[in-house]
């Protein structure tokens, strides 16, 4: 008959100050588990805290020193060592002890003189409830990894949809590549600015604020519905062509619905994004398209984009054309304070002015992109030209 390994069997950790009960416990256990010693309080701590944690405490009450009480308390509130069972063993048979002592977390209490079977038989049971609990705990932890990990991937999944969403949309219009980047931090410094106002606080959380984020640069991602003839036509475009050019907000909307339906599901990530490409182009006033909404009528997702988008064109340089100063762009939206734009939100548009000076030297066109803008819009004009 094989004996079970001296490594696999069971820790004890025998606490007591007297020589005769430790020799006692000592002899009960010796078949069944490995045995540890400490005399005081302060040493069963310090073994009980070491690298080889007992799998469970016989604890004695009185002791010189610190009582078992005391020992107990210790043990609980330390998160390395609460998980240990422990069973008081002492001479204190009032049931005021006893339930002092379960008060505590103890899981067992036996008085003395001990009875050998008894002493194995609570240990035992201990024993098998420490390894369910131990199963359950390590249970928890592992679906509480994977919900980490699952959660972690839906969220990539989201920022690679969304990030090629966008790339689709820069490879239709050269003009955005950049631009995208610093309308989003831009909506963001607003939203954050934003959130103590009391009219936008209940919709400026940090998860919606990072949705806005995440979302702003699908904002124009209904160009890529919008004929080259009209995209890429340096200057002004002729009426006709400026209608066809603002159903790029409902093409946008419509193309994110359209895979919604595809999924069978509406999806609370794309929410924000359906929103700031359908409703950007609306004014405060009532002016704006597609449907003419005016106040709060407009989604708060499509105001922000409204002053970032604005902004962001009115400072950027084109092909055709220099960018205004920082000067000119805030002089042209304090103008549409009220009838552009929300006038909280072009007031929090001025207290963040170095914010957005700082966001668009840090996402500028470089000369580089200038030049590959230059190249595409001299091509488009040659195969024009052509036909």
């Amino acid at each position: 008959m094989m004996t079970t390994p001296l490594q696999a069997k069971p820790t004890i950790l025998v606490v007591d100050d007297t020589p005769d009960n430790i020799d006692l416990l000592c002899a009960v256990l010796e078949h069944d588990y490995r045995t540890k010693i400490a005399v005081n309080g302060e040493r069963a701590l310090k073994i009980a805290r070491g690298e080889a944690k007992p799998d469970l405490i016989l604890l004695d009450i009185m002791m010189p020193g610190m009582s078992g009480y005391d020992v107990c308390k210790a043990l609980k509130a330390d998160p390395a060592t609460r998980d240990i069972p422990v069973i008081f063993v002492t001479a204190m048979s009032e049931v005021a002890d006893e339930q002092l002592g379960l008060s505590l977390g103890a899981v067992d209490y036996i008085t003395k003189p001990v009875s050998a079977p008894i002493v194995l038989a609570r240990i035992k049971t201990q024993l098998s409830m420490k390894r369910v609990h131990d199963f359950l705990r390590d249970q928890n932890q592992f679906l509480v990894t994977e919900v980490e990990l699952r959660t972690r991937e839906i969220v990539a999944l989201q920022d690679v949809t969304i990030h090629t969403m966008a790339s689709l949309a820069e490879t239709r219009d050269s003009e955005t590549g950049n631009h995208i980047r610093r309308t989003a931090h831009y909506v963001k410094a607003l939203a954050e600015r934003l959130r103590t106002n009391p009219r936008f606080a209940a919709f400026l959380t940090d998860e919606t604020i990072e949705l806005l984020f995440k979302s702003a640069p699908l904002h124009d991602i209904g160009k890529v519905g919008i004929p080259d003839r009209i995209l890429l036509k340096p200057g002004r475009f002729e009426p006709y062509e400026m209608e066809i050019m603002k159903t790029h907000t409902t093409l946008g909307r419509d193309a994110i619905m359209t895979a919604e339906r595809e999924l069978g599901i509406e999806v609370d990530f794309l929410k924000y994004a359906k929103e700031i490409a359908y409703g950007h182009q609306e004014k405060w006033d009532g002016s704006g398209y597609p449907l003419g909404l005016a106040g709060d009528a407009i989604p708060i997702s499509a105001r922000l984009m409204a002053v970032a988008d604005v902004y962001d064109a009115l400072i950027s340089r084109r092909v055709y054309k220099e960018g205004m100063s920082h000067e000119e762009a805030v002089a042209i939206i304090t103008a549409g304070r009220g009838q552009h734009f929300d006038p909280d939100m072009v007031d929090a548009f001025l207290a963040l002015q170095d914010e957005f000076i700082a966001i668009a030297k840090q996402y500028a066109d470089s000369d580089q992109d200038m030049e590959r803008k230059r190249e595409t819009l001299e091509l488009f004009t040659k195969v024009a030209d052509a036909n």
